[in-house]
């Protein structure tokens, strides 16, 4: 008879991360908001402006969406 395993927390599959298709549509559009913020400073930091602008408007246009999302009452 083999011993029980231990229990362990959870594993990286058990992970709701929205990049792997996790949580639901809110949690994506923050992550996708916030990878854009990142992406959009590294694009200015190296004197990308265009793409740098373009990166920004998705940014905003992502925060728009999670701010409809939600609703008047949290805006």
């Amino acid at each position: 008879m083999t011993p029980p395993r231990p229990k362990r927390g959870p594993s990286m599959s058990d992970c709701r991360d929205p990049a792997d298709g996790g949580g639901g549509p809110d949690e994506a559009v923050a992550f996708i908001a916030s990878t854009l913020s990142d992406l959009a400073r590294i694009a200015a930091r190296h004197g990308l402006g265009t793409l740098s602008y373009l990166l920004d408007m998705a940014q905003m246009e992502a925060n728009d969406t999670l701010a409809y999302r939600r609703g008047p009452d949290e805006r």
